[in-house]
């Protein structure tokens, strides 16, 4: 059965999100989990195949492994602080 390409409702925000982590020359914290946060949203979705695209383009970039992203991002998220110390809302955006 062939599967019809969709568009995720966040693609359009999460395009600005990605074209500013691919203009980042080494990423910060907070770059980091914005890549884990939009790797996790795109895994598996039918779709945003150019998405998909940049966020393993930034794993390359970074010369980051999945797994060694999502190590830092817990350790990152344990400390709390992340999403406080930027102009972001205190409010997860996982879907």
């Amino acid at each position: 059965m062939n599967q019809q390409e969709q568009q995720h409702p966040q693609e359009r925000r999460d395009r600005d999100t990605i074209q500013d982590l691919l203009q980042a020359p080494v990423p910060t914290e907070l770059h980091l989990v914005e890549l884990a946060r939009l790797r996790i949203r795109y895994q598996g979705f039918p779709g945003a195949r150019e998405i998909q695209l940049h966020l393993d383009q930034l794993l390359q970039k970074w010369q980051i492994s999945e797994a060694e992203l999502f190590d830092k991002t817990r350790a990152i998220h344990a400390q709390g602080k992340v999403y406080r110390r930027s102009q972001l809302t205190d409010t997860d955006d996982w879907n």
